[in-house]
């Protein structure tokens, strides 16, 4: 497993917000869910996605996908406007996509977009969301071509299963979104998603991220690849951007992170499935990392999942 799919694993369309929205000039769309991400696919027509951390509305045509990063409110619309009049703006929430009345609208004027959304929850989905710019737009090129026109046609079916089709489709299209940017010649994909095609770096990252509790040390990460110690710290550094070692203390904290909001393991019983002698030296780790004991991390979480 590489680290692309460590992050995206735990990543999955929220069926409950997803939808097809129907807008006319000068209607617009506003995303007021708060959600980590949303995905916005023109099925027929062209709109302008305007982010608040973004310096430039967005042109999305058929053929294009768009991503925005959240929480922050966004606007979808029929023209590249900033403001609006009363009633040509409608909020869009969890669950509530669906048609705007468009009765009578000339076909030409019409912009049908596909959405969905990603409730993201987890320190290892946010380090992939990290490194994505507030909006990202890529053509739907190669093989996520075809699945723009079929998430269309499931739309309109009413077969037994329908919801979960659309959410793994979805689900697919989001990985070959964040794929096909980060390929970009003017994208800047994190240090690690660089290095995966390296001959040096990639096996050690692989191996860091197929067996996070083994007891690696930097010669057993430098037989991964067959060089010497030296020569994979230079590598690993200067592709990834910090050690290898650091580089996995900080992958394993991460990990730590989720499994002790989303399990009663114990503190000790986590620090042995990360690769840790006791749990001492792992939650003096863990502290470094983020800043509070394991215990902290767990009352604290567990205490927001209650309030939400």
């Amino acid at each position: 497993m590489d680290p692309f799919d460590s992050l995206l694993r735990s990543v999955h369309a929220d069926g409950a917000a997803f939808g097809r929205s129907v807008l006319t000039l000068p209607s617009a769309l506003r995303f007021t869910d708060g959600a980590p991400l949303t995905l916005c696919v023109p099925l027929r027509g062209e709109g302008w996605l305007s982010h608040p951390e973004s310096d430039k509305p967005h042109l999305v045509r058929v053929g294009e996908v768009a991503a925005a990063r959240g929480p922050a409110p966004f606007t979808f619309s029929a023209e590249p406007r900033s403001s609006f009049r009363p009633g040509e703006l409608r909020d869009v929430r969890r669950g509530q996509t669906g048609a705007v009345d468009s009765t009578g609208a000339d076909q030409t004027e019409r912009l049908v977009l596909l959405v969905g959304v990603y409730h993201v929850r987890g320190r290892v989905p946010q380090r992939l969301l990290g490194a994505l710019p507030p909006v990202l737009v890529v053509p739907d090129e190669h093989d996520c071509a075809p699945l723009r026109d079929y998430l269309d046609a499931q739309l309109d079916a009413g077969r037994p299963g329908r919801q979960i089709v659309l959410d793994r489709l979805l689900d697919w299209l989001l990985v070959c979104t964040v794929r096909d940017w980060f390929d970009q010649p003017d994208a800047e994909p994190p240090g690690w998603y660089r290095a995966l095609s390296d001959d040096t770096v990639g096996p050690v990252l692989r191996a860091m991220h197929d067996a996070p509790g083994r007891p690696w040390t930097l010669a057993s990460l430098a037989a991964q690849a067959g060089v010497s110690r030296s020569t994979l710290a230079k590598r690993f550094t200067d592709l990834v951007g910090e050690p290898p070692l650091t580089y996995l203390t900080d992958w394993r904290m991460t990990l730590a992170a989720d499994v002790l909001t989303e399990s009663t393991a114990t503190v000790a019983a986590v620090a042995h499935q990360l690769g840790y002698a006791d749990a001492f030296g792992f939650s003096a780790a863990f502290k470094r990392v983020h800043g509070l004991s394991p215990s902290g991390h767990r009352r604290l979480t567990r205490s927001g999942d209650q309030a939400a």
